[in-house]
């Protein structure tokens, strides 16, 4: 314990912004950025990675930069401590809004400090009061209102309010006294990941303990590597990263999925035995019960950004899944490798690629015929979605229906030579047609099956005949009709099912 005490150090917080769609949390973080970042000699941020850290009062502070809280909410799901404190950035003007109550729901979930950001408080329609009334109805209550939850009135478009809500900020994290073990193996989260077409494979992390260094053997559930470049959120070099810090890995074998957990193994073989049986469990997990009568159809997805991944599963989850269960067994961002081929073949899946590419390893076990497995890419959503959706309905196998045409009430049995009788009667509903099967019922109850040999009018042979006409037929059946009968007139079509 002592020794675990020792190596404990003060780390910077670690903040996301949330909020409804159109309250002012990108607004926020370029104010926050423009304002607070010390650009280094590369020139200042090039890309967008995810995270960046400002410096206020010689403090640093990290800011996860989401596309909202469903990212938020992702990264949750998936068990990963990713934030230490919460902006819930309000609008003045409209109030608490239906995404905004979503996000107090993450929040309160995930039980982390809190602030509330009442934002474009320059605007004349401003309402901050009305705000807090409606935070409390939802639970939040603020000091102002005798709560513990500190709030601050700010203009994300012209700064006003922003260097007091990141001094909020370094208060909040001096009272919570955020700490991390350096001497622990290096942990993390990855929090934003794609492709980068001249470097390969690319994820940013915030690491959480331990200290992570170039060469590092790192691993997460779906994705390994041995560190080759690492760099901070201004795209420069470094030779290791603390906790708290964002960082940018190279190096990785493919890419890993948003809010997985990053650990740091001796080797690349013990690595990799780890991802396998992460894989196995992964795939374990999602082997459900089927309902009567389903059916399942495996996909594994490939994409160009984890973006049209999410975006992808969203849409592909609205498809009618009461006949055929869609099972997503894989889904991450890069090309159509050799792994996925194999993983396709042991669970009978369909490989689905977006903006993506085949590599050519995969394409010579896809054209082996033992594999049996199919992969096809795409470059519109819509079209992978179809693709999908016809795959679902050629499962479906079609049904025989029985489609009843007429009713005939026997008037008059003629000859009768075995299984075979020659009846006259009339059509009393709907039609008859010649070649259809014949239901024979007595008193209400079928008592027996057949089918028309023949069908005639006025002795002469015809292909159908209506409601009100006498009719003369050919029955081959087993039992033997009898006067006052009547026979259902029917006939089995296949018809193919519909996935609604």
């Amino acid at each position: 314990m002592t020794k675990n005490n020792k190596n404990l150090k003060e780390r910077p917080p670690v903040v996301v912004i949330l909020g409804h769609i159109d309250s002012g949390k990108t607004t926020l973080l370029d104010q926050i950025r423009k304002t607070q970042v010390v650009l280094k000699e590369s020139g200042g941020i090039t890309q967008h990675i995810g995270a960046y850290q400002v410096i206020k009062e010689d403090k640093k502070i990290t800011f996860i930069d989401t596309p909202g809280h469903e990212a938020f909410s992702q990264m949750r799901s998936r068990g990963a401590k990713t934030a230490d404190i919460a902006i819930l950035v309000v609008d003045s003007c409209k109030g608490v809004e239906k995404q905004t109550k979503e996000v107090i729901v993450d929040i309160k979930e995930c039980k982390i400090p809190l602030i509330v950001a009442i934002n474009k408080v320059d605007r004349p329609e401003t309402d901050p009061e009305n705000v807090k009334r409606q935070l409390q109805q939802e639970g939040i209550i603020t000091e102002s209102l005798g709560g513990d939850v500190p709030s601050i009135k700010i203009s994300a478009k012209t700064g006003k309010g922003v260097d007091e809500l990141l001094e909020i900020i370094l208060l909040v994290a001096e009272m919570e006294k955020f700490k991390a073990d350096i001497s622990e193996p290096a942990s993390g989260v990855i929090i934003e990941s794609y492709v980068d077409e001249k470097r390969g494979p690319t994820a940013t992390i915030i690491l959480n303990q331990g200290i992570l260094k170039v060469g590092d053997v790192i691993t997460t559930c779906s994705a390994l590597g041995k560190i080759k470049i690492l760099e901070d959120f201004n795209g420069k070099t470094m030779e290791k990263a603390l906790p708290s810090d964002p960082a940018v890995i190279l190096g990785l074998e493919n890419v890993p999925r948003v809010g997985e957990k990053l650990s740091v193994f001796s080797t690349i073989e013990e690595a990799r035995l780890f991802i396998q049986s992460s894989q196995k469990e992964e795939c374990e997990k999602k082997v459900f019960e089927l309902k009567p009568g389903q059916k399942v159809l495996n996909l594994i997805l490939k994409t160009d950004v984890v973006g049209s991944l999410e975006a992808i599963e969203k849409v592909l989850s609205r498809l009618p899944q009461e006949k055929i269960v869609l099972k997503i067994i894989k889904a991450e961002v890069g090309n159509i490798n050799e792994s996925d081929v194999k993983l396709a073949k042991n669970f009978r899946s369909l490989i689905l690629g977006f903006r993506t590419s085949i590599n050519p390893a995969a394409k010579i076990l896809l054209q082996k015929k033992e594999n049996k497995v199919l992969a096809t890419t795409f470059e519109i959503i819509y079209d992978l979605v179809e693709s999908v959706r016809k795959f679902m309905a050629g499962m479906l196998k079609s049904e025989i229906v029985r489609i009843d045409l007429g009713k005939i009430k026997v008037l008059v049995t003629f000859w009768s030579k075995k299984n075979r009788q020659i009846i006259g009667g009339r059509i009393f509903e709907g039609k008859v047609e010649k070649n259809s099967k014949i239901e024979a019922c007595r008193d209400d109850e079928p008592f027996d099956e057949g089918k028309m040999i023949s069908l005639q009018r006025n002795k002469k042979d015809i292909e159908k005949a209506l409601k009100g006409d006498e009719v003369g037929i050919l029955y081959e059946g087993s039992k033997k009709i009898e006067k006052g009968d009547i026979l259902i007139i029917f006939k089995k079509e296949k018809q193919k099912v519909e996935l609604e």
